[in-house]
């Protein structure tokens, strides 16, 4: 992080552009663009691949200061999502994995011991918060639902629009940059860990959850679509018969959702876990391999031979019993 002691800069230049041109979605909307990139906006991902009502929602937030939470599955690219709109907005960003550990010193700042002129003193030193607030920067808190509780405090006043934040350590009162930004993704939108996927996830008070202005959902995308960017992530497979390969590799991780929501999985393939495989038939030449060592390992030994039947009906052979 940068140095606490420097000025926070002035408000940067911005134009607005079309969020048709910027994002490929049918819409009139203007977004603000700032004109020049900061070392802290990610790089963009020209094969990334944008849902409309997420990507409408986070664009929100941006041009009208709205806190936004992301919530869905894991695997589904909820903190990608964000990030990816702010490089194609040039917009700086940090992203805080929150969990159990995350304490409020973290959060608001410290007292250190730095060298001065060969001497040392003893400096507050601010935390990613008071940072951030100062700074056209969004600040993205990922695995929102994992932060104790009770440290989650320390941001409910910033939660509000124009909420100011107060360094009890300081005496400071600190307004937000007007280009300062707040967003957050989670699994479990607070309610705990219900389903026994999220082990470590926190039940939050729901009037802090009421905070958030807007709540968007991103969860698995239609199989076509998903393939698209399985295809656009491993450019290699983008042949026939990659084209093939990666709709049965699709159809094998619908199957694995349709069965942990039937109960009768304990795990599901994510799109993230698709990627890996397919990534990996790049390696091992050998889709049944891949399989075994990117999804296939990790699966209950009672729930594996399920699991082989989903390839068998997509792949029409079967796996070697060693591997299943």
């Amino acid at each position: 992080m940068p140095d606490s002691r420097q000025h926070p800069p002035a408000a940067a230049a911005q134009t607005l552009q079309s969020v048709r041109s910027l994002f490929d979605i049918d819409s009139d909307l203007l977004v603000p663009v700032f004109t020049e990139r900061d070392p802290h906006v990610p790089d963009i991902d020209p094969a990334y691949r944008f849902n409309k009502d997420v990507t409408l929602a986070i664009l929100a937030g941006f041009t009208h200061n709205r806190r936004v939470m992301v919530q869905g599955l894991h695997g589904t690219g909820k903190s990608t999502h964000i990030e990816q709109v702010a490089a194609r907005l040039n917009w700086p960003c940090v992203r805080v994995n929150l969990d159990g550990h995350i304490s409020r010193l973290d959060l608001v700042g410290k007292d250190a011991i730095v060298l001065r002129e060969q001497q040392q003193v003893t400096e507050f030193q601010e935390g990613i918060v008071p940072w951030s607030l100062q700074r056209p920067v969004a600040l993205i808190f990922d695995e929102y639902d994992a932060g104790r509780p009770d440290v989650m405090f320390v941001i409910q006043r910033i939660l509000e629009r124009d909420g100011k934040f107060t360094l009890l350590d300081q005496n400071r009162v600190i307004t937000p940059h007007p280009h300062f930004r707040l967003f957050a993704t989670s699994n479990t939108v607070g309610l705990g860990n219900l389903n026994g996927m999220y082990h470590g996830t926190q039940v939050l008070n729901h009037a802090q959850i009421d905070r958030w202005n807007i709540v968007a959902t991103l969860n698995y995308l239609p199989q076509d679509e998903e393939t698209q960017i399985v295809l656009a992530r491993v450019p290699a497979m983008n042949d026939e018969a990659g084209r093939q390969l990666a709709a049965r590799m699709v159809a094998v991780a619908s199957l694995t959702r349709h069965g942990y929501a039937a109960g009768d999985l304990a795990c599901l393939m994510s799109p993230r876990t698709v990627i890996t495989w397919a990534e990996n038939c790049q390696i091992f030449r050998d889709p049944a391999l891949a399989f075994r060592l990117s999804f296939l390992n990790k699966c209950d030994e009672a729930e594996r031979p399920m699991v082989a039947e989903y390839y068998q009906r997509c792949f029409n052979e079967e796996l070697l019993a060693s591997q299943a």
